[in-house]
């Protein structure tokens, strides 16, 4: 079996952008489902097209195949109750992922959230992305929208599904081992904890695409995805582009980027530029300065909310790397959550994913200029900094180095 961190031949990949793309080919893939479906997801919002995503899974379960769905506790907070009678009735294996107590998220273990957005089919494809079910143009907080959200998610086959076939079935039974143990079922619990980890991946015959599945937790791999974007940052020879809806890199990965420009690369960030929250719309201004006083360029979204996580670096050399998942370059994503990256290899990927950025970009984006955002106002640059601290100091009870 293939290391979940290590890059795998064999494999066929499409890009597809925004829930547009994305909700036609995950449920025509659930409708031909024949034995199980592996869902997870941070929001899953039955508005708008998130409810066609919604029906398949009841069509899958009602006709017989597993069909097992996972959420937040804080991305999906409350599901409307008639949608959680018609899931569990069609008999759709539904569970909330640490759901918040009454402290609610006064508690700083709350903070790990399960972020990531994977669904496997049959393990024979997986989808995999930073794409929420969530309408394109619907927000849970502000309502419509007049522009879709911009977000991205892989279709992958080959040897990287039962990996993260795996990954998935290892949580799903953690969480049952935790239910059981809970309610004092234990001999349920030690009957679950013998069905984790058995299944073994199979490999799959296809292209000479290589892809890895880089997974982010709070045990054993607590820091792949950051080391998987500074040791592309450190290799990159020409280009760097990121999109990333909530950005706030870490010393060493902010460092490797301005090494990287100052080296002669050409370093382009997307950024969120739309209002969307306190924290994460103004803590992420101060690390501007550094980036832009070294040649980056930072270029800010505006006609809807950015919600990408992707990367793509030498997308015109010999050897492109590219990523598309769920995790943001924010402590909240390095340090605390549930993430879940594909990295390509491949040239026909990483320039579709670059055209599409870099579309973005010059049709969508607005680049900071440096002397404008020396100027900005007193107001923005206290609200900035007062973010900025309060983000260091939940890092501090949470117990963990970042800046």
């Amino acid at each position: 079996m293939a290391r979940a961190n290590g890059f795998t031949d064999g494999h066929r990949v499409h890009l597809l952008q925004g829930a547009e793309e994305l909700f036609p080919a995950l449920i025509e893939a659930m409708d031909g489902a024949r034995s199980e479906i592996q869902f997870e997801t941070y929001i899953f919002d039955c508005t708008g097209s998130g409810a066609t995503v919604a029906e398949a899974l009841i069509r899958a379960a009602a006709r017989g195949v597993c069909t097992r769905l996972v959420v937040d506790g804080v991305g999906t907070g409350a599901l409307q109750p008639a949608w959680i009678a018609r899931l569990r009735a069609a008999g759709v294996q539904y569970c909330v992922y640490s759901p918040l107590g009454p402290l609610g998220l006064l508690l700083p273990h709350q903070w790990r959230r399960l972020h990531r957005k994977l669904c496997v089919v049959d393990r024979r494809l997986l989808f995999c992305g930073g794409i929420n079910v969530l309408d394109d143009f619907h927000d849970p907080n502000h309502g419509p929208l007049d522009a879709p959200r911009l977000d991205f998610a892989v279709q992958a086959s080959g040897s990287l599904v039962a990996l993260a076939s795996d990954a998935m079935e290892q949580l799903w039974w953690r969480m049952q081992i935790l239910r059981s143990a809970r309610r004092h079922h234990l001999p349920q619990a030690l009957q679950a904890l013998r069905a984790v980890g058995a299944r073994h991946a199979v490999a799959a015959a296809g292209t000479s695409m290589r892809l890895a599945l880089v997974l982010r937790d709070n045990v054993r791999h607590r820091s792949r995805i950051e080391q998987a974007y500074r040791r592309a940052i450190g290799a990159a020879q020409r280009e760097i582009i990121i999109a990333s809806a909530y950005f706030l890199p870490g010393g060493k990965l902010r460092q490797a980027l301005v090494m990287a420009a100052r080296r002669g690369v050409r370093v382009r960030l997307l950024l969120q530029g739309r209002y969307e929250y306190f924290m994460q719309y103004h803590a992420t201004r101060p690390v501007y300065g550094a980036l832009l006083d070294a040649g980056v360029e930072i270029h800010e979204y505006a006609p809807s909310f950015l919600h990408a996580k992707v990367a793509v670096i030498d997308a015109l050399g010999e050897r492109p790397w590219a990523t598309v998942g769920s995790s943001n370059l924010d402590p909240l994503s390095l340090l605390l959550a549930r993430e879940a990256n594909v990295v390509v290899q491949d040239v026909a990927f990483a320039r579709e994913l670059r055209e599409r950025l870099v579309h973005a970009m010059q049709h969508a984006g607005r680049r900071m200029d440096p002397a404008r955002y020396a100027g900005r106002p007193l107001r923005q640059r206290v609200l900035d900094r007062i973010a900025f601290g309060l983000m260091r100091l939940a890092l501090w009870v949470a117990g963990r180095r970042y800046f």
